[in-house]
């Protein structure tokens, strides 16, 4: 299944934007008007460009919120299913590991991979989905600045990652998780074109920044596991203890807290049929 990809132009990505971005374009063109007809008001436009900026920043950083535009952080479920999820692999370290423990109970899982980690290790994501878990796009370098980036060079990183991760399967990607979960003002119109959606947490372990494993789990579980919830780990990235990544000591903890509350991980593409059946580019 070919996947071509497109390069949104500007006015494709205003038409495709959020309601707040539209909105904060209206805010710009209204300041530069009031400019035009009375430079003394210069200083109340400048002060407003100021605070709608402010504004789009604290939308793109709160992870979990919707402003920008649609982001799944739950998902709606009947039975007692739940999501565990990967960022940052495959890599051969740790995603092997991963899979193994995985193979030893029921649960399956969703893996955000990175376009050029999978270009380097194409047969671990072969091995994932042969095990029965999801592979989705987390980006093709996962920069940064990613966040920054103009509707082009976002469309970029996102198509890449597309065409690396359907190989020549033509298993393509219908879920996207931004790198560090940051979103942009661009970033909703790119993933429709694309046919993908966004995708972040209902809680995250923060292994890439603690090595502790107990403190992993209690973030991921200490509130209390519900059906529905999407949980976040990284089977690369993720800190050491005695030379093994802490993912490794965390997921088994994880795991004995959903058997206990009668909870089973299953992909997110089978927990969403109607997003996993989403119309490809140049069909919408």
């Amino acid at each position: 299944m070919a996947i071509s990809g497109t390069m949104p132009d500007l006015v494709t990505s205003i038409r495709r934007a959020s309601p707040l971005l539209k909105t904060s374009l209206g805010v710009h063109g209204l300041a530069v008007t009031a400019i035009l007809a009375d430079a003394r008001m210069a200083p109340a436009a400048a002060g407003a460009l100021v605070a709608n900026h402010v504004v789009l920043g604290l939308a793109g950083i709160h992870m979990r919120g919707a402003w920008l535009g649609p982001n799944i952080t739950r998902v709606a479920v009947t039975t007692p299913d739940l999501a565990l999820t990967f960022d940052d692999g495959p890599d051969p370290e740790a995603t092997p590991s991963v899979l193994d423990l995985l193979d030893t109970t029921p649960h399956r899982a969703t893996f955000f991979c990175i376009g050029t980690q999978a270009e380097r290790h194409p047969d671990l994501v072969a091995e994932i989905r042969r095990r029965g878990h999801g592979v989705e796009n987390h980006s093709y370098s996962h920069p940064n600045s990613f966040s920054l980036h103009g509707p082009r060079g976002m469309a970029d990183e996102v198509n890449r990652a597309q065409r690396v991760l359907a190989g020549g399967n033509g298993q393509r990607p219908t879920l996207f998780r931004a790198p560090a979960g940051i979103q942009s003002p661009w970033l909703a119109g790119v993933l429709a074109d694309a046919g993908l959606h966004l995708v972040s947490w209902t809680r995250r372990g923060f292994d890439t920044v603690t090595a502790d494993a107990r403190r992993v789990t209690t973030r991921l579980i200490g509130s209390g596991l519900r059906a529905g919830d999407i949980l976040v780990l990284h089977d690369r990235n993720s800190r050491q203890t005695a030379g093994r990544p802490v993912v490794l000591e965390a997921l088994p903890r994880v795991i004995d807290a959903l058997d206990a509350a009668g909870l089973q991980s299953r992909p997110l593409h089978a927990l969403l049929p109607a997003v996993a059946v989403s119309a490809p580019p140049g069909t919408r």
